[in-house]
């Protein structure tokens, strides 16, 4: 028989001990910015002392600078300390894209902690309540109705059950008498929407209902479909234009208003028979809660790539529950990111379904490896239960032949953010 002292090594025999979740730390940081993923994106690898590297996304169009910066606050850490380290970092995150590094950054952490504990994200999570995640064609729109009918049944017959177009003042500018707009209105997209004095006219709200109603005759009434991207228009039109899309039964209308305007989204949802949708651009969970705590919006649509990852846009996900209010996930991103969502969505209870923006990116799920091909088939994403985010690697082949000709380099070393420091503590 082995004595007290002979235990450890004979249990060592049987377990595997490529990696020691106790032991493991993050040596180092990396980015390689990416193009046509449908848009720009950085995607993150964190390398660590037991040779696993995990790997997240910075939000597409966003500054690889915002991840960058947290380098030296990271190595050294344990990335199995998840919650620990997104305390740390986030707040060096802000609304909108300034949100894609503390957020890319949570991505690969959880990733790297699936995989040193041999779990799935969604695991870590908290388990999930779905083996597939339902996800959503977002498709440029086009001038004409047919036309646009015919690209999104287009989708429909791929097997997507939910459809979102643009429906918005980019559908008027050339319409006679559907607009009063200053001179210069339609090039200026800096300005918030209430002071733009931007108007639609009673033929322009009459232009944009037959524009739905004709897309609606094409593609039925048995996928959901939501509509985006109204334009830079103040309350008044946005609650004439909900209006007049009541008749068609849409999933939601969304981004009417900036999503500051806690008070007015009130008055729209208020207003209209029609769901209302807002969050893109919202970081964190406190950055949500005037939203929800007054009841302004029907659906909350965080991008994980900017709320704060995976753990804090599940806390907005059941925030909103407790108020009766589903959340859809916002995304333009590579499979990355998206797998970080799918693990998110599987986790979270009031989910209704995640955006998928490159429906015409052929190349798009051969980006990781290890996954199914197509990676959306039927309108879902299966959820792995492969360790961290799901898929074996990244495809470096193609990820380097789609890099960004500004920054041109694979993974570039980045010892110049090694000393980069600051007092950073927020009280004295």
């Amino acid at each position: 028989m082995s004595s007290h002292g002979d235990l450890p090594a004979v249990t060592e025999e049987h377990v595997p001990t490529a990696s020691r979740p106790s032991d493991l730390r993050i040596t180092d940081l990396r980015v390689a910015n990416v193009a046509g993923v449908p848009f720009r994106s950085s995607i993150i690898r964190i390398d660590t002392n037991q040779g696993l590297a995990g790997y997240g996304e910075v939000r597409d169009q966003a500054s690889a600078t915002y991840a960058l910066v947290l380098k030296s606050r990271l190595v050294g850490e344990n990335p199995c300390n998840v919650d620990r380290i997104f305390r740390k970092i986030k707040q060096f995150g802000h609304h909108g894209r300034q949100g894609g590094g503390v957020s890319g950054v949570e991505m690969a952490l959880v990733d790297l902690a699936g995989k040193a504990y041999g779990v799935p994200a969604h695991a870590l999570a908290g388990g999930r309540f779905r083996d597939e995640v339902r996800c959503y064609a977002d498709t440029p729109s086009l001038p004409d109705p047919h036309e646009m009918g015919a690209r999104l049944l287009e989708r429909k017959r791929r097997g997507f059950t939910m459809l979102k177009m643009d429906v918005g003042v980019d559908l008027l500018w050339d319409v006679p008498g559907a607009l009063i707009a200053p001179a210069g209105a339609r090039a200026d997209s800096t300005t918030m929407h209430p002071f733009t004095g931007i108007q639609v006219t009673a033929k322009g709200i009459e232009h944009l209902a037959s524009y739905v109603d004709t897309v609606r005759s094409v593609v039925g009434y048995d996928v959901a479909l939501a509509a985006d991207h109204f334009g830079h228009i103040a309350l008044d039109s946005c609650i004439r234009i909900g209006r007049a899309l009541e008749p068609f039964t849409l999933a939601w209308i969304e981004d009417l208003i900036p999503w500051q305007l806690t008070d007015q989204w009130r008055q729209l949802t208020e207003a209209v028979a029609v769901p209302t949708c807002t969050g893109e651009d919202i970081y964190l969970l406190d950055g949500f809660r005037p939203l929800l705590d007054a009841g302004a919006i029907r659906v909350v649509h965080p991008d994980p790539a900017t709320a704060g990852g995976i753990a804090e846009t599940k806390r907005i996900g059941d925030y909103a529950q407790e108020r009766g209010i589903p959340m859809a996930l916002h995304l333009a991103a590579s499979p990355i990111a998206t797998m970080a969502s799918v693990h998110l969505a599987a986790a979270t209870e009031n989910f209704l379904a995640l955006e998928h923006h490159a429906a015409d990116v052929e190349f798009w799920s051969d980006l990781v490896t290890d996954l199914p091909r197509p990676l959306i088939q039927d309108g879902h994403i299966t959820v792995p239960d492969t360790p961290g985010l799901g898929f074996g690697a990244i495809n470096e082949d193609l990820v380097s032949r789609l890099l960004d000709p500004h920054d041109p380099v694979f993974f570039a070393e980045t010892t110049h953010w090694d000393r980069e420091s600051s007092h950073d503590r927020l009280w004295s």
